[in-house]
């Protein structure tokens, strides 16, 4: 059954997480083209003064976006968190997620992200804020979140509980503590017990990097949905493949180096527009980085493109080396089937 958030029918239970400095509309964008059923922005700043900074500015560019448009929105006040909400929802948003689950250091610092998960009474009136600002807009509000601030102190499931009296239309919820941050494995016993306890959709987050692996998360959760983060970085095909595989239970062929060139080069495209010149050619390299990590001789390619300083050579260097690539053979052997970790 494909997931709903409010009025909206996702195309499929593949999602795409949001993610600081990758999730940009360029990359959003391609992800649903290959496939993904949603997407969320970069977390945009609650706080007003912030909101006409050039970073702020390109979050909020939704210009031909597929829809719906999905913000996420950041902060630790509940009245700006819910002035937020309805200033996106003005400037094109059509669902607007809180994010409750960002560990880096500088988010917390400000008490915001997975910080708030510390404080259950000030969850509960921002979730309360920014569901009582949208609904006279008729835009659901979701919640991005993990199972706690660390192992001794879970609390997702209060959380939870209290996204769904709020009126929170869907939660998505990563499988570590903020102590966690990204090491070790996602554990999603704790995912499982929210699905258990709630009844709005639940999406399910952390590790999830085949589709045998979304396959059995959603097996072992009962998630209503998958959330796909780092796994996509370099890597957007992800989402067809999961897609196909939970659809059919077959393992489509790897891209070949050809493909592979065009969607990067595509990439490139969409990103050099949306940034320009001088921010598009640096910001592009992460990028770069990602799809040709493991690939044959990448490593003296990625010095190579680190001291390329304009978007035509970039582009051109990454086409000219795919190419020579694709005439030694195929791109990716044939796909294994993935042992699965327990939960």
């Amino acid at each position: 059954m494909r997931m709903r958030i409010g009025p909206w029918t996702l195309p499929n239970n593949v999602l795409v997480a949001p993610m600081a400095g990758v999730t940009d509309r360029p990359f959003r964008q391609l992800c649903k083209r290959l496939g993904a059923g949603y997407a969320v922005s970069e977390m945009a700043a609650s706080n007003p003064r912030l909101w006409d900074s050039v970073k702020t500015s390109r979050r909020l560019n939704h210009e031909g976006e597929i829809a719906p448009v999905a913000v996420q929105i950041a902060g630790a006040d509940p009245a700006m968190m819910a002035e937020a909400a309805v200033f996106n929802a003005q400037r094109g948003a059509r669902i607007i997620d809180i994010n409750m689950g960002c560990p880096a250091k500088k988010v917390c610092n400000l008490a915001s992200g997975s910080a708030l998960l510390r404080d259950e009474d000030l969850v509960a009136r921002i979730l309360d804020a920014v569901v009582a600002a949208c609904a006279p807009l008729g835009v659901p509000v979701t919640l991005k979140t993990r199972t706690g601030w660390d192992r001794e102190h879970r609390n997702a499931l209060r959380v939870a509980r209290r996204a769904e009296e709020a009126g929170i239309a869907a939660l998505a919820l990563h499988g570590r503590t903020r102590a966690d941050l990204y090491t070790g494995e996602a554990e999603y016993d704790t995912i499982r017990a929210v699905k258990a306890e709630i009844s709005i959709p639940v999406v399910a987050n952390g590790d999830i990097d085949s589709p045998q692996k979304a396959r059995y998360v959603l097996d072992y959760t009962g998630a209503d949905a998958v959330m796909i983060g780092r796994a996509a970085q370099g890597n957007p095909w992800i989402f067809r493949e999961i897609d196909h595989y939970l659809r059919t239970g077959e393992t489509l062929a790897p891209p070949s180096y050809e493909e592979l060139r065009d969607l990067l080069l595509e990439h490139l495209d969409d990103h050099y527009r949306f940034y320009g010149e001088h921010t598009g050619v640096r910001s592009a390299r992460k990028h770069i980085g990602w799809y040709v990590e493991g690939l044959p001789g990448a490593d003296d390619f990625r010095d190579h493109m680190n001291q390329i300083d304009n978007t035509r050579d970039q582009w051109r260097a990454v086409s000219d080396w795919f190419n020579q690539l694709a005439l030694s053979g195929p791109a990716h052997p044939a796909p294994a089937e993935q042992p699965l970790m327990a939960a």
